[in-house]
Protein backbone atom coordinates (compact mmCIF):
# COMPACT_ATOMS: atom_id res chain seq x y z
CA UNK A 1 0.00 0.00 0.00
CA UNK A 2 1.49 3.31 -1.06
CA UNK A 3 1.94 5.98 1.61
CA UNK A 4 1.13 8.62 -1.02
CA UNK A 5 -2.58 7.75 -0.75
CA UNK A 6 -4.87 10.80 -0.92
CA UNK A 7 -7.61 9.80 1.56
CA UNK A 8 -10.16 12.44 0.45
CA UNK A 9 -9.60 12.74 -3.24
CA UNK A 10 -8.01 16.12 -3.99
CA UNK A 11 -8.69 17.52 -0.51
CA UNK A 12 -5.67 17.64 1.79
CA UNK A 13 -4.86 19.47 5.07
CA UNK A 14 -2.52 21.83 3.26
CA UNK A 15 -5.21 23.07 0.86
CA UNK A 16 -8.06 23.69 3.30
CA UNK A 17 -7.37 22.62 6.88
CA UNK A 18 -10.79 23.46 8.29
CA UNK A 19 -12.55 21.81 5.37
CA UNK A 20 -10.36 18.75 5.73
CA UNK A 21 -11.12 18.40 9.45
CA UNK A 22 -14.85 18.78 8.83
CA UNK A 23 -14.67 16.12 6.11
CA UNK A 24 -12.81 13.53 8.18
CA UNK A 25 -15.17 14.08 11.11
CA UNK A 26 -18.08 13.15 8.85
CA UNK A 27 -16.56 9.76 8.00
CA UNK A 28 -18.31 7.01 9.95
CA UNK A 29 -16.37 5.23 12.67
CA UNK A 30 -16.11 1.47 12.10
CA UNK A 31 -17.49 -0.97 14.61
CA UNK A 32 -15.15 -3.60 16.03
CA UNK A 33 -16.74 -6.24 13.77
CA UNK A 34 -16.43 -4.09 10.63
CA UNK A 35 -12.82 -3.21 11.42
CA UNK A 36 -11.93 -6.88 12.04
CA UNK A 37 -13.53 -7.99 8.77
CA UNK A 38 -11.73 -5.32 6.73
CA UNK A 39 -8.41 -6.05 8.43
CA UNK A 40 -8.79 -9.76 7.68
CA UNK A 41 -9.42 -9.08 3.99
CA UNK A 42 -6.36 -6.81 3.84
CA UNK A 43 -4.18 -9.21 5.77
CA UNK A 44 -5.18 -12.33 3.85
CA UNK A 45 -6.12 -11.00 0.39
CA UNK A 46 -4.24 -7.69 0.21
CA UNK A 47 -7.60 -6.02 -0.52
CA UNK A 48 -6.78 -2.34 -1.15
CA UNK A 49 -10.34 -1.09 -0.75
CA UNK A 50 -10.31 -2.52 2.77
CA UNK A 51 -7.07 -0.66 3.45
CA UNK A 52 -8.62 2.57 2.18
CA UNK A 53 -11.64 2.23 4.45
CA UNK A 54 -9.45 1.45 7.47
CA UNK A 55 -7.35 4.55 6.81
CA UNK A 56 -10.32 6.82 6.15
CA UNK A 57 -12.14 5.82 9.33
CA UNK A 58 -9.11 6.73 11.47
CA UNK A 59 -8.16 10.09 9.94
CA UNK A 60 -9.99 11.96 12.70
CA UNK A 61 -7.77 10.18 15.22
CA UNK A 62 -4.65 11.52 13.43
CA UNK A 63 -6.04 15.06 13.66
CA UNK A 64 -6.55 14.58 17.41
CA UNK A 65 -2.96 13.42 17.91
CA UNK A 66 -1.47 16.13 15.67
CA UNK A 67 -3.16 18.85 17.75
CA UNK A 68 -1.10 17.80 20.78
CA UNK A 69 2.07 18.87 18.90
CA UNK A 70 0.91 22.43 18.21
CA UNK A 71 3.50 23.90 20.61
CA UNK A 72 6.46 23.38 18.28
CA UNK A 73 5.69 26.22 15.90
CA UNK A 74 5.02 23.92 12.94
CA UNK A 75 2.05 23.98 10.56
CA UNK A 76 -0.85 21.86 11.77
CA UNK A 77 -1.48 20.67 8.22
CA UNK A 78 2.08 19.34 7.96
CA UNK A 79 1.77 17.49 11.26
CA UNK A 80 -1.48 15.88 10.08
CA UNK A 81 0.09 14.85 6.79
CA UNK A 82 2.97 13.16 8.59
CA UNK A 83 0.55 11.48 10.98
CA UNK A 84 -1.42 10.16 8.00
CA UNK A 85 1.76 8.54 6.70
CA UNK A 86 2.18 6.82 10.05
CA UNK A 87 -1.46 5.68 9.98
CA UNK A 88 -1.02 4.11 6.54
CA UNK A 89 2.12 2.31 7.71
CA UNK A 90 0.18 1.01 10.71
CA UNK A 91 -2.69 -0.25 8.55
CA UNK A 92 -0.22 -2.08 6.33
CA UNK A 93 1.35 -3.84 9.34
CA UNK A 94 -1.82 -4.42 11.38
CA UNK A 95 -2.51 -8.05 12.30
CA UNK A 96 -6.21 -8.64 13.13
CA UNK A 97 -5.36 -11.92 14.85
CA UNK A 98 -3.69 -10.10 17.75
CA UNK A 99 -7.02 -9.14 19.30
CA UNK A 100 -6.44 -5.35 19.59
CA UNK A 101 -8.17 -2.44 17.90
CA UNK A 102 -6.37 -0.67 15.10
CA UNK A 103 -6.42 2.64 16.95
CA UNK A 104 -4.34 1.14 19.79
CA UNK A 105 -1.82 -0.27 17.33
CA UNK A 106 -1.63 2.81 15.11
CA UNK A 107 -0.89 5.38 17.81
CA UNK A 108 2.77 4.36 17.90
CA UNK A 109 3.22 4.69 14.13
CA UNK A 110 1.39 8.02 13.95
CA UNK A 111 3.45 9.56 16.75
CA UNK A 112 6.69 8.14 15.33
CA UNK A 113 6.18 9.91 12.00
CA UNK A 114 5.21 13.17 13.70
CA UNK A 115 8.24 12.92 15.99
CA UNK A 116 10.55 12.51 13.02
CA UNK A 117 8.99 15.52 11.31
CA UNK A 118 9.31 17.70 14.42
CA UNK A 119 12.95 16.74 14.94
CA UNK A 120 13.76 17.46 11.29
CA UNK A 121 12.09 20.85 11.18
CA UNK A 122 11.99 22.36 14.66
CA UNK A 123 15.57 23.59 14.46
CA UNK A 124 18.04 24.01 11.61
CA UNK A 125 20.53 22.03 13.72
CA UNK A 126 19.24 18.76 15.15
CA UNK A 127 18.67 18.93 18.91
CA UNK A 128 18.15 15.21 19.49
CA UNK A 129 20.04 12.35 17.87
CA UNK A 130 20.32 9.53 20.44
CA UNK A 131 17.36 7.52 21.71
CA UNK A 132 17.65 9.07 25.19
CA UNK A 133 17.76 12.60 23.73
CA UNK A 134 14.72 11.98 21.54
CA UNK A 135 12.71 10.68 24.49
CA UNK A 136 13.80 13.62 26.62
CA UNK A 137 13.02 16.16 23.89
CA UNK A 138 9.32 15.31 23.77
CA UNK A 139 8.93 14.89 27.54
CA UNK A 140 10.95 17.80 28.87
CA UNK A 141 8.66 20.47 27.43
CA UNK A 142 5.69 18.97 29.25
CA UNK A 143 7.68 18.31 32.41
CA UNK A 144 8.72 21.93 32.91
CA UNK A 145 6.27 23.63 35.24
CA UNK A 146 7.47 27.18 34.67
CA UNK A 147 9.31 29.34 32.15
CA UNK A 148 12.54 29.63 34.16
CA UNK A 149 15.44 27.21 34.27
CA UNK A 150 14.95 23.98 36.18
CA UNK A 151 16.39 23.76 39.69
CA UNK A 152 18.42 20.76 40.86
CA UNK A 153 15.44 18.97 42.43
CA UNK A 154 13.40 19.32 39.24
CA UNK A 155 16.32 18.07 37.12
CA UNK A 156 16.75 15.03 39.37
CA UNK A 157 13.01 14.29 39.31
CA UNK A 158 12.81 14.48 35.51
CA UNK A 159 15.96 12.39 35.12
CA UNK A 160 14.47 9.75 37.40
CA UNK A 161 11.13 9.69 35.58
CA UNK A 162 12.74 9.39 32.15
CA UNK A 163 15.63 7.13 33.26
CA UNK A 164 18.39 9.42 32.01
CA UNK A 165 21.31 11.18 33.70
CA UNK A 166 20.78 14.69 35.15
CA UNK A 167 23.52 16.01 32.85
CA UNK A 168 21.47 14.87 29.85
CA UNK A 169 18.47 16.80 31.17
CA UNK A 170 20.58 19.95 31.60
CA UNK A 171 22.03 19.63 28.11
CA UNK A 172 18.62 19.16 26.49
CA UNK A 173 17.17 22.10 28.46
CA UNK A 174 20.00 24.25 27.09
CA UNK A 175 19.28 23.07 23.54
CA UNK A 176 15.57 23.76 23.89
CA UNK A 177 16.30 27.28 25.12
CA UNK A 178 18.68 28.06 22.24
CA UNK A 179 17.67 29.85 19.05
CA UNK A 180 18.77 29.49 15.45
CA UNK A 181 20.98 32.30 14.20
CA UNK A 182 21.77 33.30 10.64
CA UNK A 183 25.33 32.73 9.48
CA UNK A 184 25.51 36.09 7.70
CA UNK A 185 24.36 39.45 8.97
CA UNK A 186 20.75 40.33 8.20
CA UNK A 187 19.91 43.00 5.62
CA UNK A 188 18.57 45.28 8.36
CA UNK A 189 21.59 44.94 10.69
CA UNK A 190 23.69 48.09 11.09
CA UNK A 191 27.49 48.17 11.45
CA UNK A 192 27.33 48.05 15.24
CA UNK A 193 25.57 44.65 15.22
CA UNK A 194 26.59 43.12 11.88
CA UNK A 195 30.04 42.20 13.21
CA UNK A 196 28.39 39.71 15.60
CA UNK A 197 27.29 37.48 12.73
CA UNK A 198 29.08 34.09 12.80
CA UNK A 199 30.40 34.71 9.27
CA UNK A 200 32.78 37.29 10.75
CA UNK A 201 34.44 34.98 13.27
CA UNK A 202 33.76 31.38 12.17
CA UNK A 203 36.43 30.96 9.54
CA UNK A 204 38.00 27.72 8.38
CA UNK A 205 41.63 28.61 7.70
CA UNK A 206 42.40 25.08 6.54
CA UNK A 207 40.64 25.80 3.24
CA UNK A 208 42.74 28.87 2.46
CA UNK A 209 44.38 28.12 -0.94
CA UNK A 210 47.70 29.77 -0.03
CA UNK A 211 47.89 27.87 3.27
CA UNK A 212 47.12 24.57 1.55
CA UNK A 213 49.79 25.13 -1.10
CA UNK A 214 52.31 26.04 1.59
CA UNK A 215 51.41 22.95 3.62
CA UNK A 216 51.75 20.70 0.55
CA UNK A 217 55.15 22.22 -0.28
CA UNK A 218 56.34 21.59 3.27
CA UNK A 219 55.17 17.98 3.15
CA UNK A 220 56.85 17.38 -0.22
CA UNK A 221 60.07 18.98 1.04
CA UNK A 222 60.07 16.89 4.24
CA UNK A 223 59.42 13.71 2.26
CA UNK A 224 62.26 14.48 -0.15
CA UNK A 225 64.74 15.21 2.66
CA UNK A 226 63.72 11.99 4.43
CA UNK A 227 64.41 9.92 1.32
CA UNK A 228 67.81 11.57 0.86
CA UNK A 229 68.70 11.01 4.51
CA UNK A 230 67.70 7.37 4.31
CA UNK A 231 69.79 6.89 1.18
CA UNK A 232 72.84 8.16 3.06
CA UNK A 233 72.58 5.34 5.66
CA UNK A 234 74.21 1.94 5.27
CA UNK A 235 71.98 -0.81 3.96
CA UNK A 236 71.45 -2.54 7.31
CA UNK A 237 70.58 0.66 9.21
CA UNK A 238 68.22 1.73 6.43
CA UNK A 239 66.47 -1.66 6.45
CA UNK A 240 66.08 -1.60 10.25
CA UNK A 241 64.40 1.82 10.15
CA UNK A 242 62.16 0.81 7.29
CA UNK A 243 61.13 -2.43 9.03
CA UNK A 244 60.60 -0.71 12.40
CA UNK A 245 58.92 2.55 11.32
CA UNK A 246 58.02 2.74 7.63
CA UNK A 247 56.49 -0.68 6.97
CA UNK A 248 52.78 -1.45 7.27
CA UNK A 249 53.65 -4.64 9.15
CA UNK A 250 56.27 -3.38 11.56
CA UNK A 251 58.92 -5.84 12.79
CA UNK A 252 59.92 -6.30 16.43
CA UNK A 253 63.47 -6.06 17.74
CA UNK A 254 63.57 -9.83 18.20
CA UNK A 255 62.40 -10.51 14.65
CA UNK A 256 65.17 -8.32 13.22
CA UNK A 257 67.67 -9.87 15.60
CA UNK A 258 66.87 -13.31 14.12
CA UNK A 259 67.26 -11.95 10.58
CA UNK A 260 70.69 -10.38 11.20
CA UNK A 261 71.94 -12.97 13.68
CA UNK A 262 72.57 -10.50 16.52
CA UNK A 263 70.91 -9.71 19.84
CA UNK A 264 67.77 -7.61 20.20
CA UNK A 265 69.82 -5.10 22.20
CA UNK A 266 72.22 -4.74 19.27
CA UNK A 267 69.28 -4.03 16.93
CA UNK A 268 68.06 -1.39 19.37
CA UNK A 269 71.49 0.28 19.36
CA UNK A 270 71.67 0.22 15.56
CA UNK A 271 68.18 1.72 15.39
CA UNK A 272 69.11 4.48 17.84
CA UNK A 273 72.28 5.36 15.93
CA UNK A 274 70.43 5.34 12.60
CA UNK A 275 67.75 7.68 13.98
CA UNK A 276 70.46 10.04 15.24
CA UNK A 277 72.15 10.11 11.83
CA UNK A 278 68.79 10.62 10.16
CA UNK A 279 67.95 13.64 12.32
CA UNK A 280 71.39 15.16 11.81
CA UNK A 281 71.24 14.65 8.05
CA UNK A 282 67.79 16.20 7.74
CA UNK A 283 68.84 19.08 9.98
CA UNK A 284 71.83 19.82 7.80
CA UNK A 285 69.64 19.78 4.69
CA UNK A 286 67.17 22.16 6.32
CA UNK A 287 69.93 24.61 7.22
CA UNK A 288 71.29 24.40 3.69
CA UNK A 289 67.89 25.25 2.20
CA UNK A 290 67.45 28.09 4.66
CA UNK A 291 70.81 29.56 3.68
Amino acid sequence: MSTSLQPLGHLSPGQDLNGYIQSVNRIAVLTAEEEHELALRLHEENHLESARRLVMSHLRFVVHIARSYSGYGLQQADLIQEGNVGLMKAVKRFDPHQGVRLVSFAVHWIKAEIHEFVLRNWRIVKVATTKAQRKLFFNLRGAKKRLGWLNNDEVDAIAGDLDVKPTVVREMESRLSAHDAGFDAGPSDDESSAYQAPANYLEDHSLDPAARVEQQDMENDSHGRLLKALAALDERSRDILQQRWLSDNKSTLHELADIYGVSAERIRQLEKNAMKKLRESMGDMSEGFAA
